[in-house]
């Protein structure tokens, strides 16, 4: 496993200090960053003067966090070798993290009603592709016309073979970042995103060059306008409805002004439309790809069907479709054909899905803010038109300690930080709203206990070696 340079990791913690000795909010936020995927499993730490000069602390500090460190399990040191990141036993794949019975770590919902029922129609149309090779680079036929026709009814004229099926949204972003990006481009991003867009940028050693957006003013364009200007960068990932982790959206006239600034800039636009199902009450808006026909469109069915169905797809000019079908192939051979046949069953039920959808996010959404409202009085609390999730502001409070603390209420949370870079967005907080009523309340009494045991004085040890 590779290493992390001190300078890096003193990068990804951010403002660390808090109340209480220097060591412990060292050892706590090393774990934090552990936990939440900032550091993989396995990865070197710096030696320990290397760490102590970039953070400008003794060494005795640093030293004396690793040592808090091993006594957690959170990291594991060789003699010789050095200390390595230690996330203990991999959770079950139908347990939370370390057990903990709260999981919200995860914006995502149960699988719709209508996912058995689409399993069991492919299961009887299966029969025939088992005389074929089962090798679908691009994709099956029929899933290429059905995602080709979901772009047509929305008003973007589009043919299955500007379509690529990948292994979901994921896999999507990471093909293209790596086809698309050089070590040392520039790519363009939201401040904050989705956290696995910022890795699939940085392991393509991109350079991330960030833009804000925010709950009220969504983005800002005219200084994403400056960055394509001054940065030329090669690409710029963007989520125009409802933003992860903001929820925002961008309206059709900013979608404009921003395609056209991407163009002007040889930019390629990689739109993420994952969330473009979830809307509660905004209305419908044209896609990114209406007003370029460079803007690159990645979609999927994760969050309006069901996360364990890995069927993506993306929508590009032909030739990048080719380029990406070539380069593909030293990662895998294509998308299980099974699993293709129940997204076709999926998108024909694109209606029914998003009504079934809509129905339990609004009651997600009504229960959460009645809570945060009781609980957190102090707190404002965003009323989103769409999406899966509130990203809070929870100041005084950081959202890394409150998420430290609420591992020992049975409840996993994401601090703000691991949707940003350098540490920022400390005092803010994704909450999901895709849980039943019951178990979002459940968590947010765990939160309010959390935060009490903060503000009533230092963290206690945890129950648990993690």
């Amino acid at each position: 496993m590779s290493g992390i340079t001190a300078a890096r990791l003193a990068s990804v913690l951010g403002p660390w200090r808090s109340k209480g000795p220097a060591y412990s909010a060292l050892a706590d936020r090393i774990r934090l960053v552990s936990l939440d995927g900032r550091l993989a499993h396995g990865t070197r730490l710096p030696a320990e003067r290397d760490l102590a000069a970039a953070l400008r602390v003794s060494r005795t500090t640093v030293a004396s966090a690793y040592a808090r460190l091993r006594e957690l399990g959170a990291i594991e040191s060789r003699r010789g070798s050095g200390s390595f990141v230690s996330l203990g036993a991999r959770p079950s794949a139908d347990s939370a993290p370390d057990g903990i019975p709260l999981d919200f770590t995860k914006a995502a919902m149960p699988a719709a009603s209508a996912v058995a029922t689409c399993y069991a129609a492919a299961a009887q149309r299966i029969g025939p592709e088992l005389a074929r090779s089962g090798y679908e680079i691009v994709g099956h036929p029929e899933l290429r016309e059905a995602v080709a026709m979901h772009f047509r009814r929305r008003g973007v004229a589009t043919d299955p073979d500007q379509i690529l099926v990948t292994s979901g949204a994921q896999h999507a972003i990471a093909l293209l970042t790596r086809l698309l990006t050089s070590p040392g481009d520039r790519a363009l991003i939201e401040h904050p995103t989705y956290p696995h867009a910022i890795d699939a940028i940085l392991s393509a050693r991109a350079r991330a060059v960030p833009v804000p957006v925010d709950t009220d003013g969504g983005w800002d364009l005219t200084e994403a306008e400056a960055a394509l200007r001054a940065a030329a960068p090669s690409v710029g990932y963007v989520m125009p409805d409802f933003q992860n982790p903001t929820g925002a959206s961008l309206p059709d006239d900013a979608r404009a002004r921003l395609a056209r600034a991407a163009d002007r800039h040889a930019t390629v636009l990689i739109a993420d439309e994952t969330t473009m199902w979830l809307d509660l009450r905004r209305g419908p808006r044209e896609p990114l790809a209406a007003f370029s026909p460079s803007v690159v469109t990645v979609g999927g069915l994760g969050k309006l069907a069901w996360g364990g169905l890995r069927v993506g797809w993306i929508r590009a000019p032909r030739t990048l479709i080719a380029r990406l079908a070539q380069s593909r192939t030293s990662m895998d051979l294509g998308t299980p054909v099974f699993e293709q046949l129940v997204a076709v069953e999926l998108i024909a039920r694109e209606a029914e899905l998003v009504a079934e959808r809509r129905v339990r996010l609004s009651e997600g959404l009504r229960t959460m803010r009645s809570a945060l409202t009781e609980q957190f009085p102090e707190w404002t609390i965003p009323d989103p038109e769409g999406g899966l999730a509130l990203w809070i502001s929870c100041a005084p409070w950081s959202s890394s300690e409150l998420v430290l603390g609420a591992r020992e209420e049975g409840l996993a949370l994401t601090a703000g930080p691991r949707f940003g870079l350098h540490g920022a967005f400390e005092h803010r907080l994704r909450l999901p709203f895709t849980e039943s009523p019951s178990t979002i309340r459940e968590a947010v009494g765990a939160l309010r206990r959390s935060a009490d045991r903060h503000a009533s004085g230092p963290l206690p040890e945890p129950l648990v070696a993690v």
